[in-house]
C-alpha cells in the first residue's frame, strides 16, 4: 500500500458518512486514485444530491469499506 493510499483510507476512516470526491480532489487526491481504491474494493462511490444555498448539486460520495478497515489494520 502506497503513502497516498494509506493516507485517502485513513481520511474515509475518520469520517463517519465518508467524503466526496470534490473534497477528496480538494485534499490532493488524483480521481486515478480514488477509482483505484474503488476498484480493489477498499472503498465504494455513491452518487448523491445535495442542497447547497437552495441550489440541488450532484456528488459522488466514497465511503470506505470493511475490506478497507482490515487493509489498514494489517499495516
Amino acid at each position: 500500500m502506497t503513502y497516498e493510499t494509506r493516507r485517502l483510507l485513513e481520511l474515509l476512516a475518520a469520517s463517519d458518512d465518508g467524503c466526496t470526491e470534490a473534497l477528496l480532489m480538494a485534499h490532493g487526491f488524483a480521481l486515478e486514485l480514488i477509482d483505484s481504491i474503488e476498484f480493489a474494493g477498499l472503498a465504494t462511490a455513491k452518487a448523491e444530491r445535495m442542497f447547497a444555498a437552495a441550489r440541488a448539486v450532484d456528488v459522488t460520495r466514497v465511503r470506505i469499506t470493511d475490506a478497507g478497515r482490515r487493509a489498514l489494520a494489517e499495516r
